[in-house]
Order: C-alpha cells, then structure tokens, then sequence
C-alpha cells in the first residue's frame, strides 16, 4: 500500500546509489565472451557488447586502455576482459568498465599462470619474510632487459634525470620468446656474480600475456628468489601482473617507476643534506662553546696550581696576615702599656718610697728586719734608717714601748709617734 512515509528517489539518485552497490559489492572480474555491436567513435573510446548463448552485457573501454590492446577487436571475436561491474548512471544501463582485454587464445595461457601461481605460493616463495630489504640510498643498480627495448630507454632516462651519480650496470637479455627465461637466468646468475650492484631491476615494457610470458617461467621464479641482491621486478604496465611480480623482493607497476623507487631525488637529497649540514654546524659550534667554556675553567685552575701564581697568593696572604700582625701587636702593646701604667699608678698609690716621702722612715736592724715596734731594739742597738732621700746609721739610745691603754702617763717625747726614741749619729 502506498505510504507518505515512505522514501520517494529521483531517477539521478536511484542510478546513483545502484552504481555505488554493484562497484562496491563486485570486485574486479574476467568476463569471457563474443564482442558484438563494436563501436569506434572519434573519441577513441570503444563500446560494443559482450555475449554468449543466452545473455549479453554492454561494456566500455575507454581511449588510454584502447591504445594498449595488442589486436584490434572485430564483431564475433571470442575474447576475455578484466573489468568493473558499473551502472551508467546517465541512462541507467547496466555495463562493464573493461580495463583489459586478451584475445581468447591466451586462456590456456592464463589456467597456466593460476596453476604455477598457487603451486608458488603454496611453497611460501611469495611470503613477505623471504623479502629482501631495498637499500636505502643505492649507489649502483643493475638492469636485466632488452638493449632494444623502451624499458632500457625509461629506466636510464628516470635516473639520469633524478640522480646522475648513480652507476647502472646493464645485463642484457631476451624478454619475449621460448629462449627469454634462460637469458633473463644467465643475466641473473651473471649479476649476482659480479655482486657489484645493490639492486637489480628486472624491466620489459607492456604486452599481452603470451608477450609476458618469460616472466611467468617456474625456474626464472626460483632464481629470482635465490638471488642475493634484491630484485625489483617491473614488467609490462600497472595491471599486468607475472610470476616474477609475486616472487621479486618488490614489484613497480612500470619500469619508470622501478627507477624511481631506487633512486633518490637529487634535489631533496641536497637540500637533506644542506639541513644536515646546518644541523652538524649548529652542534658542533655548540660543543665547540662547551670546549672552550671547558678549556678556560680548566686554564684558570692551571693557573691557580702554577708556582708563580700560588706565591703571588701566599704573597699576599703573608702581607695580609703581616699586617694582621702589625695591627694585633700595635694593640696588644697599647693594650699593656695602659695596663702597666693602670699598674704603675696603682703601685705607685701603695709604694713605701710615697710614704717616705711623707716623712716616714723605715727601720732596719743590721740584719735587715724591719723594725715596727719599740720592743723589738735595746739601747746601744745600731739600726738604719731609710729616709726618701738618703739614708742614716743610728744607734738606740733607750727603747720605749708604747703605753698600756688607759696609762694617763704622758708619754716620753718621740719622734715620730710610735717609734722609740733614738739618738741620731752619722755614720
């Protein structure tokens, strides 16, 4: 029943989305079948039909995949494409987009191929652990082709073109043919003799699959992984494939491109190598500055263990400690002499020469005990008498002793008091 609801496609949308589902649900197939209705328009496409018994399919091949064809298609011809199931959206046709074509003799050919293919790769020939790494800069490469070949041509035109410098040694050798496969073996065998190469391009130009046929050789297959330097294969265009695709080291859809991929672009590697260049100089200017910085620290602690500089230091540490000295003694002898002067007027405050100078005399007995009491003498005892200036020889003439506390007695007139009374005689 018809619903609002439901999605109401336009005619571009519906053929859109259809062409979308058929490229994307069917992968690339081979189609085998007779060409009828064979159109050649001025724009080198080619349009016809593709039939057997009880069905036919339109399909396209367009002008750059034309040129390729080794034979001209002609109404009835028996052949088999390679081709994209699509929907021509503008009228809603269903067709082929053919990328290939080989006329139907080459089917034997093709079983071939499919048989030797699952042989090889059930042995592991094409398993990516037996690859050999391509080297990253080669310096010199060897091509296995024809000298008359365009393959030859491309390949030393891509090299000279993008690094001259790179040598190419040439092993020349049938590509086409019953005798190719043991050539394209000698020149093979010949390279990995030499050993002067550090990758070798095994090169022939586009063809049908009877022209690439040396290249799908089962013994050429075991050579070619028995080398021991890598090879890169690159025969026919990109949607040719052969043995030697599956068992080389690495396969370019073209032999230009197999040159290109060996050799570098000069120009990029020379501006690489200008930025490593800078880089090198950037790092070396600065352990150059760590170097030096080093150097002169290293020169500065040489120069402080030299003799010279170590006594110009304790030169000058013995002037700076001298004059520490010279300042400390200066102190220290400012510091005594007020100390001995403090003394000397300490001393002098209780020095017996100050109170003789008073008038005081000191008493000494010929032995020279100080006198301090009367009892301590006896008449006709001579004494001396030390004066400030000067001193006397007595003798006693009556020795007196102090009175008795209370005695109201006057005492006998001496002189001074306290001290027995004497008569005076010069020695």
């Amino acid at each position: 029943m018809y619903s609002q609801q439901q999605t109401v496609y336009s005619v571009s949308r519906l053929n859109q989305e259809s062409q979308s589902l058929l490229e994307n649900h069917f992968a690339y197939v081979w189609v085998e079948g007779e060409i009828s209705n064979l159109a050649r328009p001025g724009s080198g496409h080619l349009y016809f039909s593709l039939k057997d018994e009880q069905a036919q399919i339109a399909c396209a091949l367009f002008r750059q995949r034309a040129l390729r064809l080794r034979f001209q298609p002609t109404d009835g011809q028996w052949v088999r494409v390679y081709a994209q199931v699509t929907l021509y959206p503008l009228q809603g046709r269903f067709q082929l987009r053919v990328e290939r074509m080989e006329a139907t003799g080459e089917g034997a050919l093709q079983r071939a191929f499919a048989e030797l293919k699952a042989k090889l790769q059930a042995e592991g020939l094409f398993d990516a652990r037996h690859q050999r790494p391509l080297p990253v800069f080669a310096r010199q490469i060897g091509v296995i082709s024809s000298l008359n070949g365009a393959a030859l041509r491309d390949i030393l035109s891509v090299l000279q073109r993008r690094f001259p410098a790179i040598a190419v040694w040439v092993y020349p050798s049938l590509v086409q043919g019953s005798e190719a496969p043991a050539q394209l073996m000698q020149a093979l065998a010949l390279a990995n003799a030499h050993a002067c190469c550090d990758a070798l391009i095994l090169a022939r130009g586009g063809g049908s699959l009877e022209d690439l046929q040396a290249f799908n050789d089962e013994a050429l297959a075991r050579a070619i992984r028995c080398s021991r330097i890598p090879v890169v294969s690159a025969v026919g265009h990109e949607v040719d494939f052969t043995i030697a695709d599956f068992v080389a080291d690495a396969r370019a859809p073209t032999p230009s491109a197999a040159a290109e991929l060996l050799s570098p672009e000069q120009h990029a590697v020379y501006a690489q190598l200008q930025m490593y260049r800078q880089r090198l100089q950037r790092s070396l200017a600065a352990q150059l500055r760590q170097q030096q910085a080093k150097l002169q620290h290293l020169q500065h602690r040489l120069k402080q263990q030299q003799p010279r500089q170590r006594l110009f230091l304790w030169a000058q540490r013995l002037d700076e400690l001298e004059q520490r000295l010279h300042t400390h003694m200066r102190f220290t002898l400012t510091h005594a002499q007020n100390r001995l002067a403090s003394n000397a007027r300490a001393l002098q405050a209780v020095s017996p020469l100050a109170t003789l100078a008073r008038g005081y005399a000191v008493l000494q007995d010929a032995e020279g005990h100080i006198i301090t009491q009367a009892a301590q003498t006896h008449p006709g005892q001579c004494l001396s008498v030390r004066l400030a200036q000067g001193e006397l020889r007595v003798q006693v003439l009556e020795a007196a002793p102090q009175s008795p506390v209370g005695d109201t007695t006057p005492p006998a007139p001496r002189t001074p008091k306290g001290q027995p009374r004497v008569r005076k005689k010069t020695l």
